[in-house]
């Protein structure tokens, strides 16, 4: 199902069509209730310390979690203390709880460990976020709520939307007639637009992921990826755009033999299991639900966010403005 959706979203443009009325019935819906927090008939709580929102208007990767990441390292670098909130999509935890690298990735979400892991800033989940906000120390000066562009609930200082710069939006329709959790039309109303890969506008952020080493699942040792130029490799991806990350692997030289699985979603020990005795090159975010497959030959990718100096002086200098005594 999700093989087909995407091909109707991203490349048949005819597909699809009884879709269409379900699409239009979500928007009612999602406008409804935007102008029910416009309006003030839904309340938005202000969190005590400014919010920043990262985001996107898709279903699926776009690289949220790698800015996210990047903006905690950089304004760490700046003195700025901060604490990330996120829902812990995939993690069957209802209510408001603190995230470490040790938490169970089944119980708060995969990408809130690998964000802990990552950056080692306090982070808490929540469904409503204003209760994860609300668990943060008070040493926290600055909020980023990861993924939270249509958590209307939770009031933002600053919104920053991420657009896959190769898939943008699709075929441009709601769900689930296309990949838009809400009109095209809200990309005019953030604050900051960062494209991930392809082309840019003027006032873009234009950001790059970059590979890094290959780490062995359970070990943590690393080797250069140039070690598997021209390697023959398992590629397993449970994430939003999986082609992406088999494209990171074939721009790095290596021959990837493609398994995607749906986002978030669990890998069991038969599914890096293939018996040739080739390696197994994973996702960072399928590495942290994974600990106990760790076997030889087993590995997952770096990647991390890159910023050129100009956009990474003017992204931060926005956030950096809502804490006026810095």
């Amino acid at each position: 199902m999700q093989s087909w959706l995407e091909r109707v979203w991203y490349g048949d443009a005819r597909g699809g069509l009884w879709l269409r009325p379900l699409a239009a019935l979500f928007g009612l819906i999602v406008r409804s209730r935007r102008t029910a927090y416009r309006l003030g008939w839904f309340a938005s709580v202000a969190s005590p310390r400014p919010v920043v929102v990262v985001g996107n208007l898709t279903v699926g990767g776009s690289g949220k979690t790698p800015l996210v990441a990047w903006l905690a390292a950089r304004l760490g670098e700046r003195g700025i203390r901060v604490g990330i909130v996120s829902c812990g999509y995939g993690g069957s935890n209802t209510g408001a709880t603190r995230v470490s690298g040790d938490s169970d990735p089944a119980v708060v979400g995969d990408e809130p460990v690998l964000l802990a892991r990552r950056t080692g800033v306090p982070l808490a989940v929540g469904r409503d976020r204003t209760a994860a906000a609300a668990l943060l120390p008070p040493e926290v000066e600055l909020i980023i709520a990861d993924d939270g562009l249509q958590h209307y609930r939770l009031a933002r200082e600053l919104e920053i939307l991420v657009i896959d710069g190769e898939r943008h939006f699709g075929n441009g329709r709601l769900l689930p007639a296309g990949p838009l959790r809400e009109p095209a039309a809200r990309a005019t109303e953030v604050d900051i637009t960062v494209i991930n890969g392809g082309s840019t506008r003027a006032d873009d952020i234009a950001m790059a992921l970059v590979p890094g080493a290959l780490v062995a699942l359970g070990s943590g040792a690393r080797r250069p990826l140039e070690d598997f130029r021209s390697a023959r490799v398992h590629a397993v991806a449970a994430i939003g755009n999986p082609g992406r990350f088999f494209a990171t692997l074939r721009a790095g030289g290596l021959a990837p033999i493609e398994h995607p699985h749906p986002d978030h979603g669990r890998l069991h020990a038969a599914d890096l299991d293939f018996g040739d005795g080739l390696p197994v090159v994973m996702t960072e975010k399928d590495a942290v639900k994974c600990a106990e497959l760790a076997r030889e030959g087993v590995y997952w990718l770096e990647v991390s966010a890159t910023i050129g100096p100009a956009d990474a002086e003017r992204l931060l200098g926005r956030v950096a403005a809502l804490l006026p005594s810095r």
